[in-house]
């Protein structure tokens, strides 16, 4: 299902004559009426999870660049930030034409999300400062960059749409899909471990 919501303000405008003079009067919006958060507890859970998710914007000369971002975090409700560490390609695509999408995939149960909004880059400024600093009192691995990060990107998400493995489609359930996968990269560390580390001779 595709989720998309336009922004609105918590009021709306309307017009008076008042002593012959046409004013403008701000009526609040009730709740009911109000926009939906784009991202559910379920979204927020993952963006929290997956420490590796991938950002897709438009190059110049219209060409697409795929780029992995490890910083990616929730904002509120409706956007999602991601820092400027190494990202020159990434933050020029932005500068030029903001369209991006994101996709976050978990590599156990193979399902994850799709985002596509546009981004906003804020470099020396109050959300560029609130960044780094939920960064220092981040997850360890978000720690140790705090203060290499030269702009952070803003995206506002105009859409959410769920990603789910074409493994689901003959009935497997999501703990069967865990457990396959799970093996799987249990198999793939061994071996690069036993490739590396070799085990001495007897």
């Amino acid at each position: 299902m595709c989720i998309k919501t336009p922004f609105r303000a918590p009021f709306d405008i309307t017009y008076a004559y008042i002593a012959n003079r046409r004013t403008a009067i701000t009526l609040p919006i009730p709740e009911t009426t109000r926009p939906m958060s784009i991202l559910t507890p379920a979204m927020q859970q993952a963006i929290a999870e997956q420490r590796l998710i991938f950002a897709a914007t438009v190059c110049p000369d219209g060409s697409p660049n795929l780029s992995p971002k490890g910083t990616a975090m929730v904002w509120d409700d409706s956007h999602i930030l991601f820092a400027d560490l190494a990202s020159p390609g990434t933050m020029r695509n932005l500068a030029a034409n903001p369209a991006i999408e994101i996709n976050i995939v978990s590599v156990f149960s193979r399902q994850g999300y799709r985002f596509k909004g546009t981004a906003a880059i804020h470099k020396d400024d109050a959300i560029h400062a609130a960044a780094v600093a939920r960064m220092r009192a981040g997850p360890p691995s978000l720690q140790d960059l705090a203060d290499r990060v030269r702009a952070v990107a803003l995206v506002k998400v105009e859409q959410a749409l769920p990603l789910v493995s074409p493994g689901y489609w003959n009935g497997a359930s999501e703990p069967e899909m865990r457990r396959q996968w799970e093996a799987y990269w249990n198999a793939a560390n061994a071996d690069w471990h036993n490739s590396h580390n070799p085990s001495p001779a007897p």
